[in-house]
């Protein structure tokens, strides 16, 4: 986004973003990335200065537009980090949308105040796109739920304190069957997986979760029985342009660093930003890049005005993360061999953006929503 275009306070947000990812971020992105190990310290202290929970009651409580201008250079520090950030907004959403108000201060406000993390629950090994189809059961015994089935790619569940569980009570039923419930991470019946070994986003933790007869509280459910479907569905429009935004902060940090290298890089006794075929590349890698933010920024201004958005965060989900894959790979291109050594930040850029098509929603599925919203005008 353009500095002008910025008030004072949205000025000063992304500058504070920024030194925390200067002095925070940077420095140990790399070897978080190597290790594949959680940052929790790190996490921690974004926590403490406000760069978690950043759209949530008890939290910072930003517009979904500023919180946009906040991941991105989240994004350009490290995908992974990001992510891992952004997840407690993803997994609180729904008891935003679907609680009660003592829900919202039983359910929330702990893990805000806490710096704890949380878990949104709704993919299943096989149930990705299609998450209507999810085959994690519940059913009622007395004044509990009892919930059994198998959650996959859970991000941060390894250290949730706090899991929001997508499940059915009649399968046959599809979306109309779903509820969605909170289901605190101690709850006996719960197993972790091992963190999954991924090619990129390292840092971020990604697990299986096993729901075996765990017992929980009728007061646990959020809104009423067969509107989860409708809860998540309503969480991913509204979360949707924070994932976009991390794919154009990716892009971004490709661009500075291919920008760098080209005015440094000399072949044929020029630098290489003096050819035309560089020139073309970094051109439309910042073309790319300027409409993918200013589509994501559209999207994140109609939800914040209150308006429907679904389209438009389809949109920008899907160009982002196609616009991001390409312009990281052209980075990797522009550093020649020396961009796919380890030594030289784009390859783990090319990595990270790769998971931008696919999660939250895969390019593909974007574009089904986008057509869907399209013909039924």
């Amino acid at each position: 986004m353009i500095i002008s275009l910025m008030t004072p306070e949205q000025e000063a947000l992304v500058e504070t973003t920024k030194k925390f990812v200067e002095n925070v971020i940077r420095p140990v992105a790399a070897k978080y990335d190597q290790s594949s190990e959680f940052p929790e310290k790190e996490l921690k202290q974004a926590a403490s200065q406000g760069l978690v929970n950043l759209t949530l009651p008890f939290g910072s409580e930003l517009s979904l537009y500023d919180a946009c201008l906040v991941i991105e250079e989240l994004a350009k520090g490290c995908a992974g980090f990001a992510t891992s950030i952004v997840a407690n907004d993803l997994a609180l959403t729904p008891i935003a949308i679907g609680g009660t108000a003592d829900q919202k201060e039983k359910f929330i406000k702990p893990i805000v105040e806490s710096g704890e993390f949380a878990s949104f629950c709704l993919t299943e090994p096989g149930a990705g796109s299609d998450a209507a189809g999810l085959s994690t059961s519940v059913t009622t015994d007395g004044d509990d739920y009892v919930i059994t089935g198998n959650k996959q790619w859970i991000t941060n569940g390894g250290y949730a304190t706090q899991y929001t569980v997508f499940a059915t009570h009649d399968k046959s039923k599809r979306a109309k069957g779903i509820s969605c419930f909170v289901v605190p991470a101690n709850t006996k019946g719960i197993t972790c997986g091992h963190h999954e070994d991924k090619l990129g986003q390292r840092c971020s933790n990604t697990v299986a979760i096993n729901f075996d007869q765990v017992r929980i509280p009728k007061a646990n459910l959020i809104g009423k029985e067969g509107e989860g479907f409708k809860i998540a569905m309503q969480t991913l429009d509204f979360t949707r342009p924070m994932t976009a935004i991390l794919s154009v902060g990716i892009a971004q940090r490709a661009l500075e660093c291919s920008l760098e290298y080209a005015k440094e890089r000399k072949q044929f006794g020029a630098e290489i930003a003096s050819f035309q075929g560089i020139q073309f590349m970094l051109a439309d890698m910042a073309t790319m890049i300027e409409a993918s933010r200013l589509l994501t920024l559209h999207a994140a201004k109609l939800i914040t005005d209150g308006k429907k958005a679904s389209k438009e965060s389809s949109m920008a989900k899907r160009l982002s993360a196609d616009s991001a894959m390409e312009i990281t790979t052209n980075a990797v291109q522009i550093y020649g061999g020396y961009g796919y050594t380890k030594e030289y930040p784009v390859e783990k850029l090319m990595r990270d953006a790769k998971l931008m098509q696919i999660y939250e929603g895969t390019s593909q599925i974007q574009r089904v929503v986008i057509a869907r919203e399209l013909l039924n005008g």
